[in-house]
């Protein structure tokens, strides 16, 4: 079981039968049915009691489905929601109400693959072999957020070029005279 679902790898728990052909997802989202297909993610009877998604107009069919498969577009949401109230849990640390600061979150699904490919290869992320869009976004979303960056030095260059109206490649040009 990894984060509240089954796959067909468990085999502890008796697990549920795996979807029959044409069976689609269990969850009512904003008071109407999901029509996608269900996957081979099936939702735990205690998770689903303690599903702590309501706000985000997630519910359980429970009067005509038999069966708790989901589909893949809501196992990968479900698993964002709770990746992002642990990383907020974790980074707050529990402790002060000085860590309430909101931090400007940026959103890496707005890349091309192209583009977080290069990403991971520049910073040498290891990862596993042939992600889809959504995963690698969110590896290399975790990887930026985890940058150390002295903000003092970086603001204080920063208004600096600005003043001085600088910009990098006006530095690398400063030894070439140009051509009158």
């Amino acid at each position: 079981v990894m984060n509240g679902f089954s796959t067909e790898e468990d085999s502890h728990d008796a697990p549920p039968a795996p979807p029959f052909f044409g069976q689609s997802c269990c969850l009512i989202e904003d008071g109407e049915r999901c029509g996608r297909a269900a996957g081979n993610a099936s939702l735990k009877m205690q998770k689903v009691s303690s599903m702590h998604i309501t706000n985000q107009k997630l519910s359980f069919d429970i009067f005509t489905v038999r069966h708790l498969y989901i589909c893949d577009f809501h196992k990968n949401f479900i698993q964002s929601v709770r990746n992002k109230r642990k990383r907020k849990t974790s980074d707050d640390g529990g402790e002060s109400p000085d860590h309430d600061v909101e931090v400007p979150e940026v959103d890496l699904f707005q890349l091309q693959v192209n583009t977080l490919r290069r990403y991971k290869r520049h910073y040498k992320i290891q990862t596993r072999p042939g992600l889809n869009k959504a995963q690698l976004a969110e590896t290399v979303s975790r990887h930026f957020r985890n940058i150390p960056v002295n903000e003092k030095e970086t603001l204080t260059y920063f208004i600096y070029m600005v003043k001085s109206s600088k910009s990098r490649l006006d530095q690398k040009s400063d030894g070439i005279k140009p051509v009158e």
